[in-house]
């Protein structure tokens, strides 16, 4: 006996591929009698093919010729309705070979084809036609492919071309194909917001499509016209002539015109999808406010003290008349704001948003009125037609004028949930990518408990704390949410355990307590769910610590990225600070510089609630008066090595740590920094 082995190549020299080959080989027998055992006939044309073949690429001819009916009889005809010859040769010839060259056929054969790849079952081919229609449509087709595609419920074809119509809606209304539209698709067409035409050339329409539909529903197709929107000379003028409605609806469109509130009329508007539409490219305005040209420029980097933002005096009387006020270039249908809240210093803000399409009858889409907001707000409502958009101030911490560095609108596909008003997030928003920032607490770095990081920690970093009975770790979110969970992290490199208990707040005075474990013995990850309620501001206070006087914590969260009885991990969901600053335009601050030695202690992040609002006139950003305004360093250790901070009006030194809550020199008038510090270090030492 002999021992062989199989000779195995190394690569892709062992596999063969040869489709090519045996396509060019089948598709020489399509549309020849040799071998062939079955004869379709199609609008007068016969066509020879096997039926082994057909059977093996399609359901429905296996069906057909075996399934025991006449058809499977030897040399039997098959006789094929509902479509043309040509495009059943197209078919038989992509059956044989796989292979169809689309830009070389008519567009009737397209659609006929189409028809027949839905109609026998060859999906792969119906996906490619319905490509390829969505990348030639134009006004003079995109009727036609619409009514096969609603016809065959193709929803991506379809979806294409009602967008393509809503963009080009004036042409459409004027093309030929407009008046073969099956009176199914047109009243999909016109029940659509986005469908934004001038209202008297959609009755025009279709009262011509009536003309040339003389079997259909008159009234149903005209009743799609939104006669509230034209006005009392175009009712009286084009359709009361037309005797298409009674004179009852044209009575009743003029009251709802004249006696209604504008802002409850069904309005048309351009729909682009995220698609920024408060540009000046698209036409966009700033109608009302100070330093106009700031806001819709693009730029959310380079602002300061006196440049790079628009402002309006904040009223107290906001009926008097201070606002932003954007008008856009066109209506359109919006569900999304994004705007920048001036943020190179600590400061909150509050606001409201309106619309109006006549700048008389506004809505309010957003407010925050009562909530302190900074930096980026993320703003959702249900989707509604505008024209213009007013950004109103109601109160600045620092002063009595309301500043917005950018503003943005649009619609967005993102889903989102709203509740009263305000957004329910789905995933984590105390991140620095999210604005959200550490107001209070001791940190080697700032922020060093939203950057994410849940493993890079030790004795000397990558936590925040604050001294037991001292102050407190209070976290900022950018805007208020609809919170119901959160989860942190707390320092355990060995088995010390602490207790807590943690509030929340919309405006940092009056404080609501969601969770207290005071009485427990907590480790590691928490996680703490409660009943929903608005949150801006979260405070942790730690009560006690095994080990120290100092409280801990290496993460933060909210809402909860696991549930509660979910089994906790230590996972990497790091937010970077490279993409945080590219969103924000910068950081308030940057850490530079060493980490400190063994001894230096962690730089301090504290702010006392906010002040009120003083009687600066209107102007630019003004400079905190009070080291309690600065979200800067107001006290980190003057020790060799350790880290200092730069903020947005320099870097300065900052004093030795009396403990959590005592702040540093305040910030000379000009925000640059002091010469030194006069505070000598404390004699009591932390431990860590």
């Amino acid at each position: 006996m002999c021992d062989s082995q199989g000779l195995r190549a190394s690569g892709s020299a062992g596999e063969l591929e040869h489709v090519g080959l045996l396509s060019a080989h089948l598709g020489v027998l399509c549309g020849r009698d040799e071998f062939s055992d079955v004869v379709f006939v199609v609008d007068g044309t016969r066509f020879p093919a096997h039926r082994v073949l057909l059977a093996a690429r399609c359901h429905y001819f296996r069906a057909l010729l075996y399934g025991g009916m006449k058809e499977s009889q030897p040399e039997a005809e098959v006789r094929l309705d509902d479509t043309t010859a040509e495009a059943f040769a197209v078919l038989l010839r992509y059956i044989y070979s796989g292979r169809v060259s689309l830009g070389e056929l008519r567009e009737e054969c397209l659609l006929d084809l189409l028809s027949l790849a839905h109609r026998l079952g060859f999906p792969e081919l119906e996906n490619a036609l319905s490509t390829y229609l969505c990348s030639v449509l134009s006004v003079s087709n995109v009727c036609t492919v619409y009514d096969v595609a609603s016809l065959y419920s193709l929803s991506t074809l379809c979806s294409t071309c009602e967008a393509f119509a809503d963009k080009h809606a004036a042409g459409v209304l004027q093309s030929d194909g407009f008046f073969s539209l099956s009176k199914g698709a047109l009243l999909r067409i016109l029940s659509r917001d986005s469908f934004a035409a001038p209202e008297r050339d959609i009755f025009s329409a279709v009262v011509a499509w009536c003309g040339h539909n003389p079997g259909e529903d008159a009234r149903e197709a005209v009743a799609a016209v939104r006669l509230p929107l034209m006005n009392l000379s175009e009712l009286l003028d084009r359709v009361r002539p037309s005797g298409l409605l009674s004179p009852d609806a044209i009575l009743d469109a003029i009251k709802a015109r004249s006696q209604g509130r504008d802002s409850e009329l069904n309005y048309r508007g351009v729909l682009l999808a995220e698609e920024n539409v408060a540009t000046l490219r698209h036409g966009a305005v700033v109608t009302q406010g100070e330093l106009k040209a700031a806001l819709l420029d693009g730029d959310t980097t380079t602002y300061d003290l006196d440049r790079g933002f628009s402002r309006h005096p904040i009223e107290p009387d906001t009926s008097r008349g201070g606002a932003i006020t954007v008008r856009l270039g066109t209506p359109a249908i919006l569900n999304h704001i994004r705007m920048l809240l001036w943020d190179r210093d600590s400061r909150s803000y509050s606001y409201y948003i309106e619309v109006s399409m006549d700048e008389q009858d506004w809505v309010r889409v957003v407010d925050h009125s009562r909530h302190f907001c900074r930096s980026w707000q993320l703003l959702y409502f249900p989707a509604r037609v505008c024209r213009f958009l007013r950004i109103v101030g109601t109160h600045n911490t620092v002063n009595r004028v309301f500043h917005v560095v950018a503003f943005e609108c649009m619609f967005t596909n993102r889903p989102f949930v709203l509740e009263g008003g305000l957004v329910v997030p789905q995933e984590n928003v105390a991140t620095i990518v999210a604005s959200a920032s550490v107001i209070e607490g001791v940190s080697r770095s700032r922020n060093a408990l939203l950057n994410g990081d849940t493993r890079h920690y030790d004795w000397d970093c990558g936590y925040t704390c604050h001294q037991l009975g001292s102050g407190a770790i209070v976290v900022q979110l950018a805007q208020p949410y609809i919170i119901g969970s959160m989860r942190l992290l707390l320092w355990d490199c060995d088995d010390r355990s602490y207790s807590f208990y943690v509030e929340v707040s919309t405006e940092q005075q009056t404080w609501h307590r969601v969770a207290d474990r005071t009485k427990q013995a907590c480790r590691s990850w928490q996680t703490i769910t409660f009943d929903k309620r608005p949150v801006s501001f979260i405070r942790i206070v730690g009560t006690h610590n095994t080990a120290n006087e100092v409280f801990h914590c290496v993460h933060f969260e909210c809402p909860a990225s696991v549930g509660p009885y979910e089994e906790d991990g230590v996972g990497d969901n790091s937010e970077h600070t490279g993409e945080a600053e590219g969103l924000r335009g910068s950081l308030v601050g940057r850490v530079r510089g060493g980490e400190g030695g063994a001894q230096g202690l962690p730089n301090v992040y504290s702010a006392q609630p906010a002040l009120p609002p003083d009687t600066s006139p209107p102007g630019g950003p003004a400079a905190p008066a009070h080291p309690a305004a600065d979200l800067g360093v107001l006290a980190s250790p003057v020790l060799p090595g350790a880290a200092q901070v730069e903020s947005s009006g320099g870097s300065r030194p900052s004093s030795p740590l009396g403990h959590a809550g005592h702040p540093g020199p305040p910030a000379s008038p000009s925000g640059s920094s002091q010469a030194g510090s006069s505070h000598s270090a404390p004699s009591r030492r932390w431990r860590y």
